[in-house]
């Protein structure tokens, strides 16, 4: 038979994780469609459950001198009208569901799910995100892009926890963020962009670019980028052919009932140029 616990506490939802086998839920805007059964009947859940929303501890946004941190269990819908949360963020939380979904829905329900065209996951590629995962022996503090490894793959521990979200201060000159999708805030992605882009004295200091539903993961590339940095706009925009041949590489889509391949790779190269052609 499952079982269904709701810990009073982070801590004894960790003693759970580690007495038991349970697959953690928060708002479960994710996993309900999942798991949803025919009408009428609760959701097919074959693992132990433990629903850990109620958590209050959990639920915080803190501003510190190089950045802030956000609680697991904080609401999307918090976020998007919380003062120290990045516009980038804001503005993609926008972007996302309906305010009714942004109420239960959360940043950990977005990284522990793991799919690809996860849309907060861009933005939080594109800000180097530290994700802390915590259990009764230690927290591990981990980089976004290593702890997502695969379409609905992680390497988030039974016995863990995201605790929270960390993303340091981004200072930028310009940012873009574009979602493609049927219907925008109550679709899937069929690709989603953010870019950024710091200038100093007409010089590139800091370029940054994230794809999302155009590879396995979100697609962020240091390498690229650091190519492209110490560049004057001019010579970043008669250098655009060389950035897209390096992102053309990179882009590996999938045919689905959303899209097809095709129809990402072009769109998602269009994205890059447009923000770079703009600038």
């Amino acid at each position: 038979m499952v079982k269904q616990i709701i810990p009073k506490n982070l801590q004894e939802a960790l003693n759970y994780l580690y007495d038991g086998d349970y697959k953690v839920i928060a708002g479960g805007t994710d996993l309900m469609i999942q798991k949803r059964n025919t009408a009428d009947l609760l959701p097919k859940f074959s693992s132990n459950m433990l629903y850990v929303f109620n958590l209050e501890e959990l639920k915080y946004v803190i501003k510190e001198d190089h950045q802030i941190r956000i609680g697991s269990m904080t609401s999307l819908e918090t976020l998007l009208h919380h003062p120290d949360v990045p516009q980038l963020l804001k503005d993609v939380i926008l972007d996302m569901a309906s305010p009714g979904i942004r109420n239960m829905a959360t940043l950990a329900g977005n990284i522990a799910n793991a799919s690809p065209a996860g849309d907060s996951l861009v933005p939080l590629y594109l800000m180097d995100a530290i994700i802390v995962l915590s259990s009764i022996y230690q927290n591990r503090y981990i980089p976004i892009e290593k702890v997502i490894i695969g379409p609905r793959k992680t390497v988030i521990q039974q016995n863990e926890i995201i605790k929270e979200i960390i993303i340091p201060n981004h200072d930028v000159t310009h940012y873009k963020w574009v979602k493609v999708g049927g219907r925008l805030a109550d679709a899937i992605s069929k690709v989603s962009f953010a870019g950024s882009i710091t200038i100093e004295k007409e010089i590139v200091t800091d370029l940054r670019i994230a794809l999302g539903a155009v590879y396995m993961t979100v697609i962020r590339d240091r390498s690229i980028e650091k190519i492209f940095k110490q560049m004057t706009i001019a010579q970043l925009k008669e250098d655009l052919p060389t950035l897209l041949s390096h992102y053309e590489d990179l882009i590996k889509p999938i045919d689905d009932q959303r899209s097809n391949k095709e129809y990402r790779l072009k769109v998602a190269l269009n994205l890059i140029k447009d923000f770079i052609t703009k600038l």
